[in-house]
């Protein structure tokens, strides 16, 4: 069946189409190509149209939004560079699987490939980087390709979707009939996993005496956290997640391990080194994860769940996989398991591990550190805020000493590292999540690179806590340079080219705090975490060239972990 209105203009088939996608907010930034849908929008009032001060905010605040909720950021902007400035939020969402659909203006189809104004072949320069792509052609095809894209944008493996717009179908017309069901040749995302091996990876599993779940961002966009709960809770199974998968178990339940990796904690990786079975959910064996891929868990038997195939032995070969919804197959697999399984002597040598090496940092030495500002944040808020990181050490910092108690509370770009991301990314979030505080972490580096955006935050009256970690560095790369680049710290010290952010903030109209002071920490938190009505900027002047500990080096095997600094550097 098919729903009828009549003969309509591609702009307003366009808005109804999103209307029958229950589309909330739209995140946006107007053109010549695109004047035609903004004149409907003038009059549509089932939507908010968020106004951006980049494409590239616009890419990365319906990522937040959509990180936050599970449903698709819808996308609005312009032909030519309007759409090319989109590029780097789209990969940022194909890396980590966020359903977009963005909506780019084109030039006339007649003009098309004759270097017209404004003309650029998004469709040919996204390929790579979006899950499918559309050039609609004729103003018939608008409904049912819209009604595609949300299709794919949100269904087996999320991803980005993108839909180019000529100018001309736009402003066409023909009758209107949107579809009720989509079906695509050659597109069938598994849902259920194979019986036979749901049954052999349960009877892996009572017979294992280590185990070990390793979980990814996968069993968060299943919606699938309860099933792991009852999944690890019910046979006393650990828990160790990737930087995408933190919130997906109670980070404060003794049963998680907290992070694996690069950066994990160490006896999470002292568990991957030596469980004889590991069941990775949703996870795709990253390279931040696994490291020297040919002696990653080397002692493992290893199971791999995930809905999408090309994931399975794409970075390690595994020895049973199973392709379906991760929230299905946890389920299918606890219903296997009649028994609770039991393994204290596995438990027993886990915890001597993180009495070996637990998470500290210094302190008591009067200097201000991130280690100590995100254990505070995380105290105050007791794991209910919906944390936004930008990328380098303070992500890393904050996968370590945040306590994440729910799924979809901590977003963050992983797979392609997108400086920057965290502060628009917080403004989308904040449209989403209106009960809960949302925290934008970043680094003084990164937040320079949307800080246009802050001017939406006010504009909106988006009750954000901006917070600069700032160490006038960038300092997950300078911690490189003095690790594997021969202490050559080449560009990366921004001391003398910092603004003064304070001033920055009031310029943009924030209200805004500053210290360098650990004392000062409590009080700047409860002032800021009072304003509701709005923005807030925080900088936290902390120690210049700390390092994120533990580290795995790139490309090594967790066995050459480098747990404490050897040559400690000047911090003042």
């Amino acid at each position: 069946m098919k729903e009828n209105n009549g003969v309509m203009k591609g702009a307003e088939i366009f808005f109804e189409c999103l209307r029958m996608e229950k589309v909330e907010y739209i995140f946006g930034y107007p053109g010549g190509a695109v004047l035609k849908l903004y004149e409907k929008l003038y009059d549509v009032d089932f939507l908010e149209h968020i106004l951006v001060r980049h494409e590239q905010g616009a890419t990365h605040m319906a990522e937040g939004y959509a990180k936050a909720t599970g449903k698709p950021g819808v996308v609005l902007v312009t032909s030519g560079p309007g759409a090319t400035n989109t590029v780097t939020g789209i990969a940022d969402a194909y890396m980590d699987s966020v359903p977009l659909v963005i909506f780019t203006g084109q030039v006339a189809s007649h003009l098309i490939g004759n270097d017209a104004f404004q003309e650029a072949d998004i469709v040919g320069i996204t390929r790579p980087i979006t899950k499918h792509n559309f050039l609609v052609r004729d103003v018939k095809e608008l409904a049912s390709t819209i009604k595609k894209a949300f299709y794919i944008a949100s269904t087996g493996r999320p991803g980005p979707v993108l839909v180019d717009l000529p100018k001309d179908v736009i402003n066409s017309e023909c009758e209107f009939q949107y579809p009720e069901n989509v079906e695509l040749k050659g597109y069938r995302p598994f849902f259920y996993g194979h019986q036979y091996q749901i049954k052999k990876a349960a009877e892996m599993l009572k017979n294992s005496k280590r185990p070990l779940l390793y979980v990814g961002g996968g069993v968060i966009i299943s919606n699938g956290s309860n099933e792991l709960r009852v999944l690890a809770g019910e046979h006393n199974l650990p828990v160790t997640m990737t930087l995408q998968g933190l919130g997906a178990f109670d980070g404060m339940n003794d049963q998680s391990l907290g992070m694996l990796g690069m950066h994990g904690t160490y006896w999470a990786n002292q568990a991957v080194n030596n469980c004889d079975l590991l069941i990775a959910l949703g996870a795709r064996f990253d390279d931040r994860v696994a490291g020297d891929v040919l002696n990653f868990a080397p002692k493992a038997f290893k199971i791999h769940v995930d809905i999408d195939p090309t994931a399975i032995d794409k970075n390690v070969v595994v020895d049973l996989p199973i392709v379906g919804d991760v929230k299905h197959v946890m389920a299918e697999l606890a219903a296997e398991l009649t028994e609770p399984l039991s393994f204290p002597e596995w438990w027993n040598e886990i915890n001597a591990w993180r009495d070996e090496s637990p998470l500290e940092y210094e302190d008591g030495d009067g200097l201000l550190r991130t280690e100590f500002i995100i254990d505070k944040i995380s105290q105050k808020t007791k794991g209910q805020a919906v944390v936004i990181s930008d990328v380098g050490q303070h992500q890393m910092w904050t996968a370590q000493y945040y306590k994440f108690t729910h799924p979809r509370s901590f977003l963050t770009s992983g797979g392609l590292g997108t400086m920057g991301f965290s502060v628009p990314a917080a403004i989308g979030a904040s449209f989403a999540v209106k009960d809960r505080p949302i925290v934008s972490i970043s680094g003084d580096g990164g937040f320079q690179m949307n800080i246009q955006e802050l001017i939406t935050a006010v504009a909106y009256k988006r009750p954000v806590k901006f917070i600069i970690i700032n160490n006038s560095f960038l300092g997950m790369v300078r911690q490189w340079q003095e690790l594997f680049h021969l202490e050559k710290y080449s560009f990366t010290d921004l001391s003398a080219s910092n603004p003064d952010f304070i001033k920055v903030a009031e310029a943009f109209g924030l209200k805004a705090f500053s210290t360098d002071s650990p004392k000062e920490v409590d009080e700047i938190l409860d002032k800021a975490f009072e304003i509701n009505d709005g923005p807030v900027l925080i900088e936290f002047k902390v120690v210049r060239e700390d390092m994120v500990l533990p580290m795995v080096p790139p490309g090594e095997p967790y066995e050459k972990m480098i747990v404490k600094r050897l040559n400690q550097k000047s911090t003042k």
